[in-house]
Parts: structure tokens; C-alpha cells; sequence
């Protein structure tokens, strides 16, 4: 039988927002089991000082305490956009990225007919994302719609999945009817609901017939909507230039003005990088609501395993009232960790001599803001009260007289370019609703 309260005696940082995140050295964290029949599920009680939570809570009846004092804890990471089908194609050459998912991404997503492949790498993928401690966010699949089952049946977290929809400019191999894209979105959005999301690859493979009927679909079931947007100059000249002699799109002059025209923006509707944007732009996707998902490590130059977007700029994104949180974007981004993108905003950010691209925002960016993307902050995202008890532990830092949580941050993510790869060895356990669902010792 399951303890109705697990005390874990551990260092935390919990994000608040851009600016603040709060520390305690020497804690504990207290989890309540929320049913008293055999789900084994639990709601972060409350956290604080080891002494003061050891005196309140430690003399419940069936209660287990876990010495995990040398460790950290933080929320599980939230990542907004990532193609878990592109799993092997992360760090193969990217020169451009319309030659990159010509000559690599496609092809391997084609491997994804096969739903005896599908099902095994999706297995393969739960674990690695539990290794790195992610807990959740938005997923693309192939064009394949058991891509999307056997993603939402195995990975562990809390995540909204959708087959990528390819009806025209795609390779034979990998391309739809609009009557069979129609067809998966129904009965997709039907069958998961807010689990969904109607996915159009992007407005170059996708024709506005079923970009439109996608948005219905998502409106009548919950389900959400997510996309590529001005990723590249060259890529959205490519987008302006097919719609500009498709009925009812000759008046529109901008990638953003194409997918409101087909009904895509919304508060249910996460953007991929959002890089190139007019103001006319920021002003539709800021009246709408609609999100961006932001991925560093995927813009960054090719030298850095990037594809060499450009930089985003949050500070323009957050003036305009456009909600945004990180991603990693595997495979454009080369790899999972939501450390290593945390790193790369940072890094590319003080490059640019940018100020305020700080790791406690990349923390927030990387946690509760990815939970508003998913409309999940009041049950997951950080470490507060009532919240589903979902979070990673890491070797904590040695204290260091006037740190804070910055600093802390800072010492966790000093790895060199060469090294970014032990980022996905970094994180030593990882908790679902209070029952610890990875363990690095047990990998050995």
C-alpha cells in the first residue's frame, strides 16, 4: 500500500515568473496521495524549510521521508515544440532548412508507415524523455496518425500530440489526399480531444481547404493548433509567393495573415519560432492570443548544430503581449535536454550584448510558461501548492555564501559547446504525480 504523504529532504528552486524564483537550501518537499483508492498519484502539499516541514508533516501516519538532501529539486521541464519523429536526424548537417527536411527529415519520417517502427521508437523516446526530465508539452508526429497514438500512449507527461498534415509540395512518399488529412484530424480531435493538435507541417505543404476544416475540428472538440511561422526569411518568401494566386489569399501579405485567414490563431495555438515577424504581425498573433514556442538551440548557428535562423527577440515579443515559452525543437534543435536550450537562450542572448536573458527566465520559460502555452498552470509548471507533485532532481550545487537562485542556475549549466551532450546525464531522477518514474542508478 501507498504512503498517503511523501516528505523528500532536498535543496528546491521554484519558478515563479521571468524574474523571481524561489530558493531553499536545506528543504523539503511534502506530497499528499490525492485518492485513497490504488492510484498511486500525488499533489504537491507543501514545501519549505527541512526542519519546519519535518514538524509539521512528519508525524502523519504513513508517511515515508527519502534523503535526497544532496540533490535539487525543479520542475519538470515543459517543452512546447518538438517533432519526436525526427529523433535521428538532429545533428545531421543543416545548411538551410528546406535542404535539411528534404534530404534528411522527410525520408526518415517516411520509416513511420510502418506502425511496428513507430511503436518501438515511441518507446525508445519515452525513455529518453524521462531521462532528461521532461514532463510534458507540444508534439509533432509523421503524417501517420498511429503516431500520435503511440505517442500520447507512452510518453509519460502531460502532452498534446498531432500528426503533421502534408497535402501538396511534399514528396510522393510523404504526402496526403486532403480527404485522407481530413479524415485523421476528425477522427483524431474526436478521439483525444484537448490532447490533440491539428498540425499543418506549415502553409507551404498544407492547402487552405484543410487548414480550415483542421481549425473547425479543433474548435468544435478543444483540441489545440500548432504550426511553423516565419522561421526564415527564404522560407517565407517561399509561403508568400504560393498564396498570392490562391483565391481569397491575393491580399494577403504576410505568413501570419495566411494562417488567420484559415481560422488558425487562437489561445489554443503554439507558433514554432515566430523569428521574422512584421508589427503587423505581432498585432494579430497579441489580439489573438496566440503562443510562440521559441527554440534557441534549433536557430542557432550551424556551427552550434543549428540551423542558423537568427535570433529571437523576446523583448519585442513580450512589448507586443505575445505569450512564449522554449522549446527544444528536436530535430532542427541537436538535442532533448531542456538544460541545453536553457544554455543556448542565454549564451546566444549575451552574444548579441542582449540584456535580461537570464536563467532564472530561461527556468520560468522553460516550466510554468510552457504550462500556460499547454492552458495547464494552476496543475503543473512549478513546485506550488495543489499542483500534480511532477519534478526532476539534480546534484545540487555546493553552497556558496551570497548565492541566489541565478547563480545556482548558472553553475548547473556550465558546459562548453563540445560538451553540451552531458546535459542529458545531468538529471538523476525524475517524479510523475509523486511516484518516481526515472532513476539513473537503475540504468546501471
Amino acid at each position: 500500500m501507498m504512503p498517503s504523504f511523501k516528505i523528500i529532504l532536498c535543496d528546491i528552486l521554484n519558478p515563479i515568473n521571468d524574474k523571481r524564483c524561489i530558493k531553499v537550501r536545506k528543504g523539503a518537499i511534502v506530497l499528499k496521495k490525492i485518492n485513497k483508492d490504488s492510484t498511486n498519484e500525488y499533489k504537491i502539499l507543501d514545501y519549505g524549510s527541512e526542519k519546519k516541514m519535518i514538524n509539521s508533516y512528519g508525524h502523519k501516519k504513513s508517511c515515508v521521508v527519502k534523503n535526497r538532501s544532496d540533490q535539487l529539486c525543479l520542475p519538470g521541464f515543459i517543452d512546447t515544440h518538438f517533432h519526436w519523429v525526427q529523433d535521428d536526424v538532429r545533428l545531421m548537417a543543416k545548411k538551410s532548412l528546406l535542404t535539411w527536411l528534404e534530404r534528411y527529415t522527410w525520408p526518415y519520417e517516411a520509416k513511420f508507415k510502418s506502425k511496428r517502427y513507430s511503436l518501438k521508437r515511441s518507446k525508445l523516446f519515452h525513455d529518453e524523455l524521462l531521462q532528461v526530465g521532461t514532463l510534458g508539452g507540444a508534439v509533432y508526429g509523421s503524417i501517420h496518425g498511429h503516431t500520435v497514438d503511440h505517442a500520447l500512449s507512452n510518453f509519460i507527461g502531460d502532452y498534446i500530440v498531432g500528426n503533421v498534415l502534408m497535402t501538396q509540395n511534399s514528396p510522393d512518399y510523404l504526402i496526403q489526399s486532403t480527404c485522407t488529412a481530413k479524415k485523421l484530424i476528425k477522427n483524431l480531435a474526436n478521439k483525444y480531444k484537448a490532447k490533440y493538435a491539428v498540425t499543418p507541417r506549415f502553409a507551404p505543404t498544407t492547402c487552405a481547404d484543410v487548414m480550415l476544416f483542421g481549425a473547425k475540428q479543433a474548435k468544435k472538440n478543444g483540441s489545440f493548433i500548432q504550426t511553423h511561422l516565419s522561421e526564415t526569411e527564404n522560407e517565407i518568401n517561399y509561403v508568400l509567393s504560393l498564396f498570392k494566386d490562391i483565391k481569397g489569399f491575393e491580399k494577403i501579405k504576410t505568413y501570419t495573415g495566411i494562417y488567420k485567414k484559415c481560422g488558425l490563431l487562437g489561445k489554443r495555438t503554439i507558433m514554432g519560432h515566430g523569428i521574422h515577424l512584421s508589427d503587423e504581425e505581432l498585432v494579430m498573433l497579441s489580439k489573438s492570443k496566440t503562443s510562440i514556442a521559441h527554440c534557441p538551440s534549433s536557430n542557432a548557428p550551424v556551427s552550434e548544430f543549428g540551423l542558423g535562423s537568427g535570433l529571437f527577440s523576446f523583448k519585442r515579443i513580450e512589448k507586443a503581449k505575445i505569450h512564449w515559452a522554449l522549446a527544444s525543437d528536436i530535430g532542427g534543435g541537436p538535442f532533448l535536454s531542456m538544460f541545453d536550450v536553457m544554455r543556448s537562450f542565454v549564451n546566444s542572448n549575451k552574444k548579441a550584448k542582449i540584456s535580461n536573458a537570464t536563467y532564472t527566465k530561461a527556468l520560468y520559460r522553460a516550466t510554468l510558461a510552457g504550462a500556460i502555452s499547454l492552458n495547464k498552470e494552476k496543475q503543473i509548471g512549478n513546485l506550488d501548492r495543489n499542483k500534480w507533485a511532477n519534478f526532476i532532481l539534480v546534484p545540487s550545487p555546493k553552497y556558496k555564501k551570497g548565492e541566489t537562485a541565478e547563480s545556482i542556475l548558472k553553475s548547473l549549466s556550465q558546459v562548453s559547446l563540445k560538451k553540451r551532450s552531458r546535459y542529458q546525464d545531468l538529471v538523476l531522477s525524475t517524479w510523475f504525480r509523486g511516484e518516481e518514474v526515472f532513476n539513473r542508478n537503475e540504468l546501471f
